[in-house]
């Protein structure tokens, strides 16, 4: 009796965290967070209503304006949308956990194979037509697992070097920089001419080291042809090495005086609006930076994006292109048929045209991205995907003992120490954790020798 009780008080305290984990945004007011019983399901005269989980928030009035078209196209279907601004992959696991899953939910490229692993996904292959999937790319563990799929891309990121145009001329100098080194000197050139106004040359949120590198660091490694996350899928093993001169570029611009002061405490937003104000020359960022300097932190510089510097000028990869997946069915939903017809409205041509036009993100899908005009919004011509914009595969993910290779790249960044130690130390922990994850079981991970990130070029731009 105990245990039973004990268990019941477990899954009302589920409960509850999941109604209070999150926000709700439906229409013109607030509903419930948590959708009713799917045993009432059908109110309101027969109404199959269908619960959208989302955590996009830019896109969130459009998605109301299609939601609304659909429902008036079919009137038997309510859609119960719900954006999730906080904690929106917990939220998923306690509303799997707690047999209230959303019947419809966005994915994203860090989410899942996660989601997939834990049996959350239904596979999409039965309830769509074989014209349909024609217009998607298979991409292995981004929307396709073990031969089916499990979502179909819209929308991804580029990502580019952002630059002030303004202190670049006060400069003179007349482009961005193309490698490293011309990085390191363009900073130093731009914070002579700033520093007396308190604008300095380059800057990276690094309160958050991961967030910093994955953002920048990682775009220039993969131009290079290293995996942005320190995984050589051609040997199967890690090796953080090609982080090397990207690291010590980092370095001597600290060093040098180059860097915004106290960008080790600063945050990504804090760091736009600095970039807004014209207090910093230049940093790495993704194609959402347009929207912003036009809606939340208005930009009083002119501004422009650039593709990243490479080593030495040579591009030897592709610079990541973030998506490659966008909605997905629940497989506890108990109304997939109706689930799926409005995945099949939502991933229909005119709203994926949409996405791209309106400037939410750039298309993923060749077909679109061939005939879209460019969204109208400053800035966004210099983050159009180019030739040298692909997908890269999914690396492994592995639970490495002591410090992460962000923290310690960080680290060094700001103190110095021997640089070829720690990517030996750093190559030694990832791979024993790999390792050990491959032997539990828990990690299938082989090489291909035949991996060629030439090969990633010119995906989606012919």
């Amino acid at each position: 009796m105990g245990k039973k009780i004990g268990y019941t008080g477990f899954i009302v305290l589920l409960m509850l965290a999941l109604a209070a984990c999150s926000s709700t945004d439906k229409g013109g007011g607030a509903s419930p967070d948590v959708p009713a019983s799917k045993n009432e399901a059908k109110d309101k005269g027969d109404k199959v209503k269908l619960t959208f989980w989302s955590v996009d928030r830019t896109d969130a009035d459009y998605t109301r304006e299609q939601i609304a078209k659909f429902e008036a196209d079919n009137p038997g279907i309510e859609i119960d949308y719900v954006v999730k601004t906080e904690e929106y992959n917990q939220a998923i696991d306690l509303a799997f956990a707690s047999a209230q899953s959303p019947d419809l939910f966005r994915v994203k490229e860090n989410t899942i194979q996660t989601f997939y692993k834990k049996g959350y996904l239904e596979p999409l292959d039965d309830y769509v037509s074989s014209e349909f999937k024609s217009r998607f790319t298979p991409l292995k563990d981004l929307n396709l697992f073990d031969g089916k799929m499990y979502s179909f891309p819209n929308y991804g990121y580029t990502m580019r070097l952002v630059y002030n145009v303004d202190l670049f001329e006060k400069a003179g100098i007349n482009k961005p920089p193309s490698t490293l080194q011309e990085m390191v000197e363009t900073a130093k050139k731009l914070t002579a001419v700033g520093k007396a106004d308190g604008t300095y040359g380059f800057a990276l949120n690094f309160k958050n080291p991961a967030s910093a590198f994955d953002r920048s660091a990682r775009a220039i490694a993969e131009l290079n042809g290293y995996g942005g996350y320190g995984f050589d899928f051609k040997t199967g093993r890690f090796d953080v090495s090609g982080f090397k001169p990207i690291v010590e570029a980092f370095h001597q611009m600290y060093n040098d005086g180059s860097t915004l002061p106290g960008m080790e405490s600063l945050d990504i937003d804090p760091l736009r609006a600095q970039f807004a104000e014209g207090k910093i020359g230049m940093y790495i960022s993704f194609s959402s930076e347009p929207s912003v300097y036009k809606n939340q932190f208005p930009a009083k510089i002119n501004w422009a994006a650039a593709q990243v510097p490479t080593f030495d000028g040579t591009v030897r990869g592709a610079s990541g292109f973030l998506g490659g997946q966008w909605l997905s069915i629940s497989k506890e939903s108990k109304h997939k048929e109706e689930a799926a017809k409005f995945l099949n409205f939502m991933y229909g041509d005119q709203i994926l045209l949409d996405y791209h036009e309106k400037g939410f993100a750039f298309s993923m899908v060749s077909s679109v991205l061939s005939k879209a005009k460019q969204a109208d919004i400053p800035g966004i011509e210099g983050f159009a995907p180019t030739k040298y914009d692909g997908a890269w595969p999914v690396q492994p993910t592995v639970a490495v003992q002591g410090e992460k290779y962000q923290d310690a790249f960080f680290k060094y960044m700001i103190q110095g120490g021997d640089l070829d130690k720690i990517i030996a130390d750093l190559n030694k922990r990832y791979n024993e954790a790999l390792d050990k994850a491959i032997a539990s079981g828990e990690l299938d991970v082989k090489p291909d020798p035949s991996f060629d990130p030439k090969n990633l070029q010119e995906m989606y731009v012919k």
